[in-house]
């Protein structure tokens, strides 16, 4: 099964940074792509914003 959203957790994973920060990073990303706060973050849209292949992070989000 193949995930769709990106939650802080995983990019806490991704970043190394800590869980605050990550949730900081999220809502940043979620602010300049204009999105409501009921609205999830895609990963597709994550890794856009950040610059990092869908490939090199998808083994540490899905497995």
């Amino acid at each position: 099964m193949n995930r769709v959203c990106i939650y802080p957790k995983d990019i806490q994973l991704i970043t190394g940074k800590s869980y605050r920060q990550s949730t900081r990073l999220m809502q940043k990303i979620r602010k300049d792509l204009s999105k409501r706060p009921n609205e999830f973050l895609t990963i597709e849209e994550f890794c856009s914003y950040s610059g990092i292949k869908y490939e090199q992070l998808a083994h540490l989000i899905i497995g």
